[in-house]
């Protein structure tokens, strides 16, 4: 035995012990303890009763982990945004009749690169689409101007530009090329068809020129029946006015002697 554990064994015998000493005891007893199993069952019941309201809650409203999530309601079905302030930023409201979207800018993005597919504010409006079709039947109805660098049709099918009731007009200020690589290049018209260039010349360049329906000039009224079924060449006249017309080719230039169409005109 060391001297600490001597000392104190000594001390512990030299303490006086006392007497009649009451003993009590420790614990939850009596209406206490009833109370507090109370309260432990009624909190269970209370779980119980919450965990069943809230599964009969998710199958109601079909609230599961596969299926999509539907908002029903036999009006409008409304969303709103709002700002710190509680000031409305945005509201979407989905009707019978229409589904309306109000916002400073409305944004259709593409899934998996997130590219902007369709953009609206009240300055303008963006299509980012590789392609914009119309299928309707009417085409596609522009109050104002339509600003584009390129229309093309769809492979195998004609492009139509028509307007049904009044002109179509086609302006550059550096020029407009109409081309048709494959195929034939037509313009036909009710009245008049105008080539006209104000500062440059009108230059035809093929292998053949035909200019169809010409009338043709006579040297007499008598002698034209006959001269025109035996007539093979004509020459190619002018009229003052720049009207065109054929008349009977002969050894020199005829266009003098069957100037009379040119009164017509």
């Amino acid at each position: 035995m060391t001297r600490e554990q001597y000392i104190l064994a000594t001390q512990q015998n030299n303490l006086p012990r006392a007497e009649n000493a009451q003993l009590y005891p420790v614990g939850i007893y009596g209406w206490r303890k009833r109370c507090l199993y109370f309260f432990v069952l009624l909190l269970l019941v209370t779980m119980i009763v919450n965990l069943a309201m809230t599964i009969w809650i998710l199958k109601v409203m079909n609230f599961t982990v596969d299926s999509p999530l539907v908002l029903q309601s036999d009006r409008n079905v409304t969303v709103n945004a709002r700002n710190h302030m509680g000031q409305l930023t945005g509201q979407l409201t989905v009707g019978a009749d229409a589904v309306e979207a109000q916002c400073k800018r409305f944004e259709v993005r593409g899934s998996e690169d997130g590219r902007v597919l369709f953009s609206a504010d009240e300055d303008e409006i963006t299509i980012g689409a590789e392609k914009l079709k119309v299928t309707g039947t009417e085409g596609a109805v522009f109050g104002h101007s339509v600003e584009t660098p390129h229309i093309r049709a769809e492979p195998s099918q004609d492009l139509r530009l028509e307007s049904p009731t009044r002109s179509l007009i086609m302006e550059a200020p550096r020029g407009v090329q109409v081309s048709a690589v494959a195929g034939d290049f037509k313009a036909t018209c009710r009245k008049e068809l105008h080539l006209q260039s104000t500062e440059g010349e009108i230059f035809l360049n093929a292998d053949t020129i035909r200019l169809g329906n010409l009338p043709t000039g006579s040297f007499s009224t008598s002698s034209s029946s006959s001269s025109n079924s035996r007539q093979t060449v004509y020459e190619l006249c002018v009229c003052p006015n720049g009207k065109l017309y054929l008349s009977p080719a002969g050894v020199g230039s005829t266009c003098q002697s069957s100037s009379n169409i040119c009164l017509w005109s």
